[in-house]
């Protein structure tokens, strides 16, 4: 019995597109396996008679991102300054102090200051602040003044715990 070249033709065809799909197998896109960098620090002031709406938030990887009202910019912290928040967060027992401080009276000029600091949250407001929480507070409004959206790098915080 003789086969045809005509049969054999469509079995060769498709041998051939099978033997090709098993070559082609597929590609493997890398991913990329370390995590993003967590927030150290969210800190958040608004009020006062100007209406002052800013906020700074520095992520582990020492990059902060402030707004100043309608304005936005981006810094790189150095790893000193980084550690300088570490200790000055320490030092002040910032994981003690509770979580709200509100004012004993309101006006339009009290300014509220948000901090959230290794998951822990602490609001206050101008006329009942902690002595522990008026040194970091006061040192997170000296790197907004420096480092305020008119600038695009932050060389050293300069920050004393």
């Amino acid at each position: 019995m003789r086969i045809k070249i005509m049969h054999i033709i469509p079995l060769f065809l498709l041998v051939l597109v099978l033997a090709g799909a098993g070559c082609l197998g597929t590609r493997v896109i890398p991913v990329n396996k370390t995590a993003p960098p967590a927030i150290l620090v969210d800190y958040h002031r608004v009020g006062g008679i100007g209406g002052m709406d800013d906020r700074l938030v520095i992520f582990t990887n020492g990059v902060a991102a402030i707004s100043q009202g309608s304005a936005t910019t981006e810094i790189s912290l150095n790893d000193t300054d980084l550690a300088l928040i570490s200790v000055l967060f320490s030092e002040s027992d910032f994981s003690q102090l509770q979580n709200n401080y509100p004012a004993s009276h309101q006006s339009p000029e009290v300014i509220s200051y948000t901090i959230t600091y290794m998951g822990k949250s602490v609001t206050a407001q101008d006329t009942d602040i902690p002595p522990s929480l008026e040194t970091i507070i006061d040192n997170l409004n000296t790197i907004l003044t420096r480092a305020g959206p008119q600038k695009n790098t932050y060389p050293s915080l300069g920050i004393t715990p």
